[in-house]
């Protein structure tokens, strides 16, 4: 199969089989937003490289994205994952964390390792790092559309940039294209932003970390402006104007209102079976079904160009869930004109559009988020 990488593609490339080559030791970030193809970034690195290579993901569907990709190039691939029901390594091997979590002396020939949306990654303790640390002269690429975590911190909640944090995985940004210059290029979808004025945020609660707002806060307020007839009630109407519809919710109480209000619609969570989701997304994705209600999931790996709108029945206060959120609907086709936002949890105004989102950098060369000249990253959410 043949594929030209787009130029910023190549850049990311270059930039990563470089890092690889370097002989210093150290780990290193990649920022490219959703959309900007990733898995070709992945696959061209990867097929580039000496040596036996470990390519991280951290789901099933987007291991299968990644792995359909580097195959497509011609190229020989070893899978190992209970999950894709596949364990048989090669010289480059897609895993995802949970198989290879206590299989430190399977790997250890292997000298790369690329973690996708490595965002996921805790730096301190879990799976990652212990690996990480079982296979110290390996070197580690990551890569994200939302290189930050939140911590909770004696000011409050602070979103910090990946190579910002201590302790700290990646010491160094290598490469990172700014989302408008994707959109500019027409390599995302235009999108249109509605945002009603429905919940009243400061109604609601901090959790004890100050890292998102509490169940019950949200389920008092629910109940008070009866959000799940509110999210019905959009909901009808964007249908009548879009051929379909994810949506969102904070609540499975919620959810479960709603879906039975949408003629048609099914209700995916994290309890729904394996086969009951593919099913559901399969009719999703060929137009049989017309609208999906989620809670908890659905935020990374369900690549569905033709999606044409979001409904964000919720609020958050995670920077990294909410672009997760739209990047739903970011992706273009030819059968959609644009994708709509439709947030009715404040997070627009919170937040800002994708478009204007931009990675930055202080005089001495510490990156961090802004939009329209508010700091988003490294900076009490008190402030945002």
């Amino acid at each position: 199969m043949s594929f030209t990488p787009r130029p910023y593609q190549v850049e990311a490339i270059n930039a990563g089989v470089s890092f690889f080559k370097e002989k210093k030791q150290y780990h290193a970030l990649q920022i490219l937003p959703t959309g900007s193809g990733k898995s070709v970034v992945i696959a061209n690195i990867a097929s580039a490289l000496e040596g036996k290579t470990l390519v991280f993901q951290p789901s099933k569907e987007i291991l299968e994205q990644n792995v359909k990709k580097f195959m497509s190039y011609g190229y020989r691939a070893g899978v190992y994952s209970s999950s894709a029901g596949m364990k048989y390594i090669d010289d480059v091997t897609f895993a995802t964390i949970g198989s290879v979590a206590k299989k430190h002396h399977v790997f250890e020939q292997f000298s790369n390792i690329i973690v996708d949306e490595c965002h996921l990654v805790n730096p301190d303790q879990g799976m990652y790092a212990d690996f990480f640390r079982s296979l110290s002269k390996a070197k580690v690429l990551g890569l994200t559309a939302t290189p930050y975590r939140l911590y909770a911190s004696f000011e409050g909640a602070i979103l910090k940039f990946l190579n910002r944090t201590r302790p700290r995985i990646f010491s160094k940004v290598l490469y990172y294209v700014q989302n408008d210059v994707l959109f500019d290029a027409g390599h995302l979808a235009k999108l249109e932003y509605f945002s009603p004025t429905i919940i009243d945020r400061t109604k609601l609660q901090m959790n004890n970390s100050g890292t998102d707002f509490t169940d019950s806060s949200v389920r008092a307020l629910s109940r008070e402006i009866d959000m799940p007839g509110q999210t019905v009630e959009y909901a009808n109407r964007l249908l009548v104007k879009r051929k379909n519809l994810l949506v969102f919710c904070s609540l499975i109480e919620d959810a479960q209102k709603v879906v039975k209000r949408i003629p048609g619609a099914v209700l995916i969570t994290g309890e729904t079976s394996k086969a009951a989701r593919e099913k559901a997304l399969s009719q999703f994705t060929k137009g049989i079904i017309k609208c999906v209600v989620n809670v908890g999931v659905l935020t990374t790996g369900f690549d569905y160009p033709e999606l044409e709108c979001v409904l964000i029945s919720r609020s958050t206060m995670s920077l990294a869930l909410y672009y997760q959120m739209i990047g739903r609907v970011m992706r273009p086709h030819k059968n959609k004109a644009s994708g709509w936002v439709v947030d009715l949890g404040g997070n627009i105004p919170m937040f800002g559009k994708i478009e204007t989102m931009k990675i930055e950098q202080t005089e001495e060369g510490l990156y961090y988020i802004t939009n329209n000249g508010r700091q988003l990253t490294n900076v009490n959410f008190s402030k945002v």
